[in-house]
């Protein structure tokens, strides 16, 4: 069974940075593409970046694009994700999800497995 485990998560203040990882255990991480989502009180399940699992290509929403990085590393089963210039906007928690192809996806239905999940709070 394949698991995830995210962790970086914490309080900081706007325009700090955070960087989450992801730790994925139970299956071969490099058939994966891999993807971050988030879900702020009352709000959906919303996409955030995902990668390919080559690594060679990433993909933003529009909300985060320039300030958060996507990065994976598949000796350590891992992914990243590098959070600059936070806003209060960023509130969630966010989520780390697999998909067994090489493609990323926006919707959340197209991914086999997911975390946990980890708390991020901006304060203004």
């Amino acid at each position: 069974q394949v698991q995830l485990v995210e962790s970086g998560g914490g309080l900081v203040q706007a325009g700090d940075s955070l960087r989450l990882s992801c730790a994925v255990s139970g299956g071969t991480f490099s058939n994966y593409a891999m993807a971050w989502f988030r879900q702020a009180p009352g709000k959906e399940r919303e996409f955030v970046a995902g990668i390919r699992r080559s690594g060679g290509n990433t993909a933003y929403a529009d909300s985060v694009k320039g300030r958060f990085t996507i990065s994976r590393d598949n000796a350590k089963n891992t992914v990243y994700l590098q959070m600059d210039n936070l806003n209060p906007e960023d509130t969630a928690v966010y989520y780390c999800a697999a998909r067994l192809s090489s493609t990323v996806l926006a919707g959340t239905f197209h991914y086999n497995y997911w975390g946990q999940g980890t708390q991020v709070t901006v304060s203004s």
